[in-house]
């Protein structure tokens, strides 16, 4: 793999060199680029020597290109950002480019970027900075750390740097596919998020999906080099990749119109909404007034079930991948469904395990396949468990 290291004025600079090294030494080719700050922390000589090849440290001085931030992004893979200082941090996130390394970073446009945050840890927990970190997760930024312990300042607790062997580590079981493009060519459908169905002009009923493992998965299967069809319902994220192309839904009704139009033409399909089973019989056009102390009675009439539906007109070689959330009788209730709707795998999730389910930025799942295979991701960012199912589903 063609790695960029990224350096910036941070005192976990001193760590860069050593993450180079370890990089060539797994078999990577790799270049560096900094910020001026870096070069105060470790030097250019430095740089160029560990890496073997000449520094990219100026926009215009002692370079053979004044576009070498492009011609760096059509060479690179995989860009690392060690240290990820805020100053970096909230340049990209507001689309500042005024340096080699922060140019590089906004030219990087399809591939993928990871941030190894550092920082003293009242800037780590500023509100500022965590707005700027949550902007870059939703543009399919990765991130490793950071982790805890004693500081530069001489206090303790989250900003130190991951260590180098760790960002090695993560490359390589959570980026490296990505990162190679293992499925250019391919088109995959993936929903995301909640379906709302209308009771009057202004109440719906609904269920508390974010999104947040959809578009995840959309980003890594877009990493991998896939066309992705993001199918998704009312949510407020963003996401940003040349190659997944968003279509916003409300209803049931509204996504199963989506994806039974675009499943034929996909290698495969990961279903990860959370799709409504029943819709009000009737919608008012107005809002409903409440009248006296009667309560409100709804009749629910049942939605399509687009899982099932694409279960049944998919070809042989297709895929179709799909969610279960259950609350009790787990892997009963999932193998059930594996079967029943004709799926090659399904993710199974708990309501019960902590740091699951809607609305987190964390998940655990079980990925189970029809052939019988049982893959248990634990605890993980949803970003890296996105990975752990697209790698496992297309290995």
């Amino acid at each position: 793999m063609k790695i960029i290291v990224g350096i910036t004025g941070g005192i976990a600079a001193y760590k860069s060199p050593e993450l180079v090294r370890l990089m060539k030494k797994a078999g990577h080719e790799v270049r560096c680029a900094t910020t001026e700050h870096a070069l105060q922390f470790v030097t250019r000589a430095t740089l160029e020597t560990v890496s073997g090849t000449q520094l990219y440290h100026n926009l215009f001085v002692d370079n053979s290109s004044a576009t070498e931030h492009i011609s760096l992004k059509d060479w690179g893979d995989l860009l690392v950002v060690a240290p990820a200082t805020a100053n970096i941090i909230g340049k990209v996130a507001s689309g500042i480019a005024d340096d080699p390394l922060s140019t590089l970073l906004l030219a990087f446009s399809g591939k993928p970027v990871l941030m190894a945050p550092a920082m003293n840890s009242l800037m780590w927990s500023h509100p500022a900075v965590q707005h700027n970190i949550k902007t870059l997760k939703s543009w399919g930024i990765h991130f490793v750390g950071p982790a805890e312990g004693e500081l530069a300042c001489g206090t303790s607790g989250p900003g130190r740097m991951v260590e180098p062997e760790e960002i090695v580590k993560y490359i390589a079981t959570s980026l490296h596919s990505s990162a190679q493009q293992t499925l250019s060519g391919q088109r995959w459908l993936v929903t995301a998020g909640p379906t709302y169905e209308r009771i009057d002009s202004v109440r719906f009923i609904g269920n508390y999906s974010s999104g947040k493992m959809g578009f995840a998965l959309a980003q890594a299967l877009a990493d991998a080099g896939a066309e992705v069809e993001l199918v998704t319902g009312p949510t407020a994220l963003s996401i940003s990749h040349p190659r997944i192309h968003r279509t916003d839904i409300e209803s049931a009704r509204e996504m199963y119109t989506a994806a039974t139009a675009t499943y034929p033409t996909c290698h495969g399909a990961i279903l990860s909404a959370a799709v409504a089973d029943y819709r009000p019989s009737e919608c008012a056009d107005h809002k409903l007034k409440k009248q006296g102390d009667e309560g409100m009675n709804l009749t629910l009439i049942q939605n399509p079930d687009i899982l099932a539906s694409l279960g049944k007109i998919k070809k042989t070689g297709q895929l179709l991948i799909g969610f279960a959330l259950e609350t009790d009788n787990e892997l009963q209730n999932a193998q059930g469904k594996l079967q029943r709707k004709n799926l090659d795998y399904i993710v199974m999730n708990s309501l019960r395990d902590t740091g699951a389910g809607f609305g987190t930025d964390t998940n655990k799942v079980t990925i189970l396949g029809a052939d019988g295979s049982r893959h248990d991701v634990g605890l993980r960012s949803k970003q890296e468990v996105a990975f752990e199912i697209v790698s496992t589903i297309t290995s």
